[in-house]
């Protein structure tokens, strides 16, 4: 039966053929009608002729017999054609609501039979074919153009006019008839499909396609002002609907509003409320008529509107369902970025049908948090950025209200480490999610949505201490929460001003007493199962030295937690700042150091007990802090760069102003030289040779010099107090340079910026003879590109007590072989600084600085060609030779370093003395024979670097080398066969066409090792040496190897097959790759175009 009335209702719907009825009409309304009205005469003939709807006919005459509304002598076309698609739709809700009933009474009859897992379950009678629904929504598609659609207000729903040419078709054929008496039809309309709607799987066609004209309806007739529309005669009046009937669609409206997808409908209202643009029915066809392109809506219909997505919005995940109808199917473009901050205006704006703002704030900020806890990714973010934004938009308009029930909330885990109580020991105060969840979502409002304000920073501020102590946890522990807390703590001090920077850094830090919002002292993190963290009670410590063991080792470990921080402050003064306030509260103390110098000698005979203990308290306390600062100090200095620290000029200028004024404290109490604190004294020379740095650069502006001039004072200090003359002369002439801005400008100013360290060097760099003003103002110039690094530089080079005669060298005794020759060959010798005889006493100093700083300077007597070092060049090969024995590193790679001269200045007599001692081990009558193997892999060293040195002399000095490092090869030692192996390969890769000789006794020494030798790192090296010898020879290899080329290959493919060792597999792969290489040119050679032209005889 069900296929029956689906049937009756295609015969309605279906168009009939061409020539039937179009070719006698003259448009196509007219068409239409004929359609319409030859359609339902076929249905009546078919109902009384065909046997097919025997059982169709009684239940329709019943259902008609029913239907109040139904009229048979209409003379409206239109109205008549809806009318029999209206009792055609509640024939079938009535067939389908019986066949339901008896379907759950009575099983059907393979529930009888025995049924198996694989089975499928019988389908209801309400389900229907694909055929079945496309012909029932092409009926109610129908009767919702023709029978509810143009009966709407105007304003009502978006007209049919402004959605499709054939709906403005449709809309002015409504219009034809005589009376029509529209809100009883819109009312006749709305019922029937509602009925219908009451089958489920009926509903879904229903409401999945005319959901938002069914609503408007319903709004129109329930909420409406009745009044007359015509204003004619009696007939054109509107008939009143009864309050019962209003009453009744304001239920269905509410029922059907809380039954569907909260989505769908919230957008379906917010069409209803706006509606589209007018210029979406600009280019419709045929719109001329007024109701073409629609207004906006009716107030009552806005008002109405408003309200119901009020109430939706405050429903339970009202705030969820409004943010998905707006958003849903966004791709995260620039059109959803501005649809969250639509959605975020309209979540922070209180509506007026609101009872109170109170309220509402109340029901919707805690949806809004939850928006910012989905899994989803896209929905995630969608959401997150509403969350956000709606948050933020919250905290600048309503901040009283967004800090009772957005920000306390949302903050409410951290604050509960601060105030958590030791109810149960075990007991955990805070959950590992709620502080996971927490920190995510403080990442996300804070950092990600980046838009800093005074509320936000204050509500973050109360709960740094907690984040930062978390942070340091998960520094010292895996967990996914170390990066997040980084972030916050990171954005914090980067956005907020640096006068409450300050402070939390010091807080942060330690340096102040007060424990203000810190974690509860009885409670520590602890990790949590899923890589988070949770704050659980302390175990007490019965042992005090593990429990002030565990104090300090926290405090220090916070320490450099803080100082990462700062260096991931690249871009931010706040470092230098608080480095700079350190300074100047390490200068205070200074200064009041003086009014507690008694401390030692306090009078107890006039004080009570308590008045004893107090005063011992404080001093104390003072000590503490005292200690704390200097703690600090210390590790921002050694952990942070000074690139960070002293970023701009006026930070350096801020550090010497407190570094002079510290050093001008004590000048009252010093009463001659000898009194003189010597590291006051270097550190007043290092600030000293800072500012004649900073004046010596080029072309300072009037802002430079405004900001130095706060030396003025310190520089007038020193120039009348200071003990010595030489730094009273330099502040003097620094402070007139300053003054002046530079029109004053002493000669000594440039020397100034590379003083040496204590007085006696200072008057010898002053009394500098003129022919070395040009060295020194080259020293000076390259101070200048960097005049940052002078303090580090004067640290670092004050670790090593170098004596006075020797002090002044520095300068050269530190720099590269690479750089001296570079300086050799583009600028003429200078003179040494020292006479020959001189170094060559200290280099037999027992004092490890002097010794190698002379060995230095010989070396560069060597390199220059020196002639008294050319004249005594065998008793320097003797002096670097004993000294290649001496236990201390920095005295023995001074002396490679000169052999290493010496052999590049005279290879054939140097070089035969050192392969001597390489083959048999040294021969000085004073060498230690127990050391031989020490001295040997030395004296190895110096022969590879005099190899790297020979260039194309290499084929003619290496022979004797090769035949001493094949010999090598077979020494008991394995450090001198794997030291001989790496001289061959740095030799051979220098010796091109003059290997070819030597390739076959060269090859089989390396095959055999390759595969004979047990000790891995021989096998490495040779394998090395293959890698080396491909690399040197490169095209040429396939001229000079031809011969051993593919015993070297199968050896090298042997390796990678057969050794045990995976670092002689990797040396053997990369060589292989290095054939594979020159295999690869030679074949594939390079295509180049040029043209050869042939001159012949």
């Amino acid at each position: 039966m069900t296929s029956a009335i689906l049937s009756a209702l295609n015969i309605l719907t279906k168009p009939l053929g061409e020539g039937s009825v179009h070719n006698a009409q003259p448009s196509h309304q007219e068409a239409l009608v004929a359609v319409l009205r030859a359609n339902r005469a076929l249905l009546l003939e078919q109902l009384h002729t065909e046997s097919s709807f025997q059982k169709v006919r009684p239940l329709r005459e019943e259902v008609m017999a029913e239907a109040d509304w139904f009229s048979s002598e209409t003379e409206d076309t239109v109205w008549a054609f809806v009318q029999e698609c209206l009792l055609l739709f509640l024939t079938l809700a009535r067939h389908l609501s019986v066949e339901l009933e008896l379907f759950e009474k009575t099983p059907p009859p393979c529930a009888v039979r025995q049924r198996t897992a694989e089975t499928a379950p019988p389908l209801p009678p309400d389900v229907l074919s694909v055929a079945q629904q496309k012909t029932l929504g092409a009926a109610l598609q129908f009767v919702v153009s023709l029978g509810l659609c143009p009966y709407l207000a105007p304003g009502v729903g978006v007209p049919l006019g402004c959605r499709s040419a054939f709906g403005a078709m449709v809309e002015k054929l409504a219009c034809i008839g005589a009376v029509v008496v529209r809100r009883r039809r819109l009312l006749t309309t709305a019922r029937v499909l509602l009925k219908l709607a009451e089958v489920s799987s009926l509903a879904t066609l229903v409401f999945t396609r005319h959901l938002g004209d069914v609503m408007a309806a319903l709004c129109q007739l329930g909420y409406q002002p009745q009044r007359a529309e015509g204003g004619g005669t009696e007939n054109d009046k509107v008939q009143d609907l009864s309050a019962e009937e209003g009453q009744m669609c304001k239920e269905a409206l509410k029922s059907l509003l809380g039954k569907v997808y909260q989505p769908i409908v919230i957008k379906e209202l917010l069409i209803l409320q706006g509606g589209p643009t007018q210029s979406a029915a600009v280019g419709v066809s045929g719109g001329s008529s007024s109701r073409a392109a629609r207004g906006s809506a009716p107030a009552w219909l806005r008002r109405l509107c408003g309200q119901l997505l009020s109430e939706r919005l405050m429903q339970p995940n009202g705030v969820q369902a409004v943010v998905r109808a707006i958003l849903g199917g966004g791709t995260g473009g620039e059109s959803d970025w501005k649809k969250c901050e639509c959605v975020a205006r309209i979540l922070a704006t209180c509506p007026q049908q609101s009872v109170s703002a109170d309220s509402y704030y109340r029901q919707v900020c805690p949806q809004i948090l939850e928006l910012l806890h989905f899994k989803d990714k896209l929905t995630a973010l969608q959401f997150q950025r509403v969350a956000t934004r709606a948050l933020l938009s919250m905290v600048q308009e309503k901040p009283s209200f967004a800090q009772e029930y957005l920000l306390s909330p949302l903050l409410a885990p951290l604050h509960r480490c601060t105030t958590a109580s030791d109810e149960g020991c075990s007991q955990t105060a805070v959950g590992e999610w709620e502080l996971t969840r927490c920190v995510e979502d403080v990442n996300k409002i804070w950092v990600v949505g980046n838009s800093p304000s005074a509320s936000l920073l204050k509500a973050l501020e109360e709960v740094l201490p907690v984040i930062f102590t978390l942070f340091c946890f998960t520094k010292q522990n895996v967990s996914h929460l170390r990066a997040p807390c980084q972030e916050i703590l990171v954005w914090y001090l980067s956005h907020t001003e640096p006068s409450v920077a300050l402070p939390a850094l010091k807080q942060l830090s330690g340096l102040q007493g007060g424990k203000k919002n810190e974690v509860a002292a009885d409670f520590r993190f602890n990790p949590g199962s899923d890589g988070g963290v949770r704050l659980c009670s302390r175990e007490s410590c019965s042992d005090e030295d593990d429990a002030l063991y565990e104090k300090l080792s926290g405090e220090q470990w916070r320490l450099e937690c803080l100082m990462q921080l700062l260096t991931e402050l690249k871009d931010s003064d706040l470092p230098g700042d608080f480095f700079l306030d350190l300074l100047q509260e390490l200068t205070s103390w200074t200064a009041a150091e003086d009014d507690h110098k008694d401390e030692g000698e306090l009078d107890v005979s006039a004080m009570t007990l308590l008045e004893v203990e107090q005063q011992l308290l404080d001093r104390a306390e003072r000590r503490g802090q005292r200690l704390a600062l200097l703690q600090v100090l210390a590790v921002m200095v050694e952990s942070v760069e000074h690139t960070v620290l002293l970023r701009k000029n006026t930070q350096v200028v801020d550090f010497l102003v407190s570094l002079l004024q510290r050093a001008c404290v004590g000048l009252d109490h010093t009463t001659g030289p000898g009194l003189v604190n010597p590291v006051e004294s270097e550190t007043l020379s290092m600030g000293i040779g800072l500012v004649a740095t900073l004046l010596s650069g080029p072309q300072l502006s009037a802002e430079d010099y405004s900001s130095m001039s706060r030396l003025l004072p310190p520089l007038e200090t020193l120039s009348q107090k200071h003990s010595e003359v030489f730094i009273q002369e330099l502040a003097s002439n620094l402070r007139s340079v300053i003054a002046t801005h530079g029109a004053y400008r002493p000669e000594n100013l440039t020397a100034a910026a590379q003083t040496p360290r204590n007085p006696e060097a200072l008057e010898k760099h002053n009394s500098v003879p003129c022919r070395k003003k040009p060295k020194t103002r080259t020293e000076a110039n390259k101070a200048q590109t960097s005049p940052y690094s002078s303090p580090k530089d004067s640290d670092s080079k004050s670790n090593t007590p170098i004596r006075p005669p020797a002090s002044s060298g520095g300068s050269t005794a530190g720099r590269s072989p690479k750089s001296q020759e570079r300086t050799s060959s583009t600028s003429e010798p200078r003179p040494p600084i020292k006479s020959f005889s001189d170094c060559m006493l200290e280099a037999c100093d027992p004092d490890v600085p002097t010794r190698a700083f002379a060995l230095r300077v010989l070396t560069q007597m060597v390199q220059n060609k020196y002639p008294e070092a050319v004249q005594g060049r065998e008793n320097v090969l003797m002096l670097f030779l004993e000294n290649v024995e001496h236990e201390d590193s920095f005295v023995y790679l001074s002396a490679i370093q000169g052999l290493a001269a010496l052999a590049d200045s005279y290879p054939e007599r140097i070089l035969e003395r050192l392969l001597k001692d390489f083959q048999h081990g040294p021969s000085l009558p004073t060498s230690n024979k127990e050391r031989s193997l020490e001295t040997r892999l030395k004296v190895g060293e110096v022969l590879m670097r005099a190899s790297r040195a020979m260039g194309e002399l290499a084929p003619h000095l290496g022979r004797p080398l090769l035949g001493v490092f094949l010999q090598g090869t077979r020494d008991p030692d394995q450090s001198v066969r794997a030291s001989s192996l790496s001289n061959l390969g740095e030799l051979c890769q220098r010796l091109d066409y003059s290997l070819g000789t030597l390739a076959q006794e060269l090859s089989s020494c390396l095959t055999a090792l390759i595969k004979t030798e047990k000790e891995a790192e021989v096998r490495r090296a040779a394998i090395h040496v293959i890698t080396l010898l491909l690399r040197g020879l490169s095209d040429k290899t396939t001229q000079v190897l031809r011969d051993v080329l593919l015993d070297l290959y199968r050896a090298l493919k042997w390796v990678v097959r057969s050794d045990p060792d995976d670092v002689s597999v990797l040396h053997a792969q990369l060589a292989l790759e290095e054939l594979d290489d020159v295999m690869r040119r030679y074949i594939f050679p390079e295509q180049k175009l040029e043209k050869k032209i042939v001159v012949l005889p």
